[in-house]
């Protein structure tokens, strides 16, 4: 099975006497080890299915399962715990807490699931390593460049070992090189470590590293296209 499977997914939202239809029965199907991503102007319902699929809101009808969960059929509490423990969110304002350094902002993650002291902080400096960011472990997001900031994240994203990563604009805050870079990054955490990747964006440069494309337009996936 799958590791993600949506079916006739749809979502309305609605202000005042004005509706506006943001999915309009996607279907969608993702393997483990997938680099996916999806594109789409403005408005298309990109960021509404991410948001479906990481649990933070809920579709009006349709079927989604995530690593083996019907996550439609949790409770409030049940999907909060299911997003600690399988899901890894790359947000495009990074959401990083502001007081916190680079290394007690990664593993904050592990702290809410309970980990000693000693093996988070151990956990997060490995993960910060990886991304290219040893000897900034100290650092608060404020003393770090933009891409340092999304690496970090990146960080804060794996630190739990998720089925999947899900990253909503990644590159939308940062300048073409470090966009780059960091594409280059989780490309790199794709293929040698096997870490499922869903991205949205418009970026170009992300759009063509996509080794599965899904383009949206009027809350549907309109076309598939495999590299």
């Amino acid at each position: 099975m799958a590791l993600i499977e949506v079916h006739e997914l749809h979502k309305h939202y609605a202000s005042g006497a004005i509706a506006a239809q943001a999915l309009n029965g996607v279907n969608l199907s993702i393997e483990r080890g997938d680099f996916s991503v999806l594109a789409g102007r403005s408005g298309s319902g990109k960021t509404t299915l991410l948001n479906m699929i990481g649990t933070l809101d809920r579709p009006d009808d349709g079927t989604l399962v995530v690593a083996d969960h019907d996550v439609l059929a949790m409770t409030v509490a049940e999907r909060a715990d299911f997003r600690l423990r399988h899901i890894g969110f790359v947000f495009q304002a990074y959401n990083l807490i502001r007081v916190l350094s680079a290394r007690e902002n990664v593993a904050y993650v592990l702290q809410l699931q309970g980990m000693p002291a000693k093996q988070r902080l151990a956990e997060a400096d490995r993960l910060l390593a990886e991304v290219g960011l040893q000897g900034f472990e100290d650092r608060r997001p404020d003393q770090m460049s933009g891409g340092q900031q999304q690496r970090v994240a990146v960080a804060r994203a794996l630190i739990s070992n998720p089925d999947i990563v899900l990253a909503d604009e990644p590159t939308a805050n940062l300048d073409s090189h470090t966009g780059e870079a960091l594409l280059a990054l989780m490309r790199h955490l794709n293929e040698e470590h096997g870490v499922t990747f869903l991205v949205a964006s418009h970026d170009p440069g992300v759009i063509a590293a996509g080794r599965q494309l899904y383009r949206m337009d009027d809350g549907r996936i309109v076309s598939r296209e495999d590299r």
